[in-house]
C-alpha cells in the first residue's frame, strides 16, 4: 500500500534521495509489525507472547530468505492474521522478541519510480542559502607574497661572472629597461681599471649621452677640479661611473633621476664594475648614488647622509653633493670639501693592499 501511494503522489524518487543521504523515513518490516501485534494481544490476554509471535512470524521467514525476494502474499495474511495494536497506546517491544531481531533478514525497499529527470518538489522548498556553511579550502601551507622569494634573474649570475670586455659589450647593446630607447650611447665608465678611488654618479646627461663617457660637461669639468684638489686625475688611480648606464629623460625631453625599477636593472653592471676594480674607498656622488648603493629610503635628503662613513659590500664609502647641484648652490662647495677629506682620512686609515 505504501508503495501504491508513493507512486500515486510522485514521492517515489524523493524518497529514494532522502534514503541515499541518510535521512529518510524509517521502514518497520511487515513481520515484525506483526510479531509486535501478537505480543500485544498476548499481553492483553495474559499469555506469554514469545511463543505466538514466533508461530506468527516463522511462516513469513520461511517464504522470506535474505537472498529471495519477499511474497507479498505471505506477509500480508501473516500481517492480517493478528489483532490489530490500539494506536493510541504505546507498548514496548518484549524481551523475547531481541533474538529475531538480531537476526532479521536485510530491509526491503520500494521499487525505483520512474521520474523526469528533474528536481524533486521538495528541493525547492529549501532554503539552501541560509543553511550552507562556507566552505574552507586548505591552502597547502602557502604563504603570503611578502613571504615568498623573488624570482632569480638568470642574467645577474651571468653578469657577475664576466670580464672587462664580456662586461662592456653587454652594456653597450643592453635592453634590461626602457631606457635604451631613448638613448645615443650607453656611458659604461672611465678610467683606472685598478683604481683604488671610485667615484659614482646618478647617471648621464645629454653631454654624457652624445660622447659615451661620463662627466665631460661642466659637472665633468668640477669634478676633475675635485680630483687635483684630492691629488688625483681622471684616469689615474680613480675610477668614474654611474649607477645607470643610459641618460634618463622625462616626457619634456630634460634630465631626470632614474625610477627603482631602471635602478635595480642597471646596478648589476656596476656591482661587477666594483668586483673587477676592487677599489680602497667609494665616493657616492649625489642622492641617488647614495641611496641606491646603500638600500636606503628615496626620501633620506644627502644631509642625513654627509659625515659618515658608510659600508657598502665591506668597503668604506663616503657620501657628498653631486658635481651639478654644487654648480646651482655654490655655498656648499666648503662641504663638500668637507666630505672629500673624510674620504681621505678614511683613505689612509686602510690597510695597504
Amino acid at each position: 500500500m505504501s508503495e501504491e501511494l508513493n507512486n500515486e503522489n510522485g514521492f517515489g524518487s524523493s524518497l529514494e534521495l532522502l534514503d541515499a543521504l541518510g535521512i529518510g523515513p524509517v521502514w518497520v518490516r511487515r513481520e515484525l509489525a506483526a510479531e509486535e501485534a501478537v505480543a500485544v494481544a498476548a499481553i492483553e490476554q495474559d499469555a506469554p507472547p514469545a511463543q505466538d509471535a514466533q508461530a506468527a512470524v516463522a511462516p513469513a521467514r520461511a517464504i522470506a530468505p535474505a537472498s529471495a525476494a519477499v511474497d507479498d502474499g505471505a506477509l500480508e495474511d501473516a500481517f492480517a492474521a493478528a489483532p490489530a495494536a490500539p494506536p493510541a497506546r504505546p507498548v514496548a517491544r518484549p524481551a523475547s522478541a531481541a533474538p529475531h531481531a538480531a537476526a532479521r533478514p536485510p530491509e526491503r525497499r520500494s521499487a525505483p519510480v520512474d521520474d523526469d529527470g528533474g528536481p524533486p518538489s521538495w528541493l525547492d522548498e529549501m532554503d539552501f542559502a541560509a543553511s550552507a556553511e562556507p566552505l574552507l579550502i586548505p591552502d597547502g601551507g602557502a604563504h603570503d607574497e611578502d613571504d615568498a622569494p623573488a624570482p632569480v634573474d638568470p642574467m645577474v649570475a651571468k653578469i657577475a661572472a664576466m670580464e672587462w670586455p664580456q662586461l662592456k659589450e653587454l652594456v653597450a647593446d643592453c635592453r634590461r629597461c626602457g631606457l635604451c630607447n631613448g638613448r645615443k650611447n650607453s656611458v659604461f665608465g672611465v678610467g683606472d681599471e685598478k683604481a683604488k678611488w671610485l667615484f659614482i654618479g646618478e647617471g648621464p646627461g645629454r653631454n654624457e649621452d652624445q660622447q659615451g663617457e661620463p662627466f665631460v660637461g661642466p659637472a665633468g669639468k668640477l669634478l676633475d677640479n675635485m680630483l687635483v684638489a684630492m691629488g688625483l686625475k681622471r684616469g689615474d688611480n680613480a675610477y668614474i661611473a654611474n649607477i645607470v648606464k643610459c641618460r634618463p629623460t622625462g616626457d619634456d625631453g630634460r634630465d631626470r633621476p632614474p625610477t627603482p625599477q631602471e635602478v635595480a636593472s642597471c646596478l648589476p653592471y656596476l656591482q661587477r664594475q666594483i668586483a673587477l676594480i676592487q677599489p680602497t674607498v667609494l665616493v657616492a656622488l649625489g642622492k641617488t648614488a647614495a641611496i641606491s648603493l646603500l638600500g636606503m629610503d628615496p626620501s633620506t635628503p644627502v644631509s642625513r647622509l654627509r659625515g659618515t662613513v658608510h659600508r657598502y659590500q665591506d668597503l668604506p664609502l663616503v657620501v657628498t653633493y653631486h658635481p651639478a647641484y654644487l654648480l646651482r648652490t655654490l655655498g656648499d662647495k666648503s662641504k663638500a670639501w668637507a666630505d672629500l677629506c673624510l674620504a681621505m682620512t678614511t683613505y689612509q686609515q686602510q690597510s695597504p693592499r
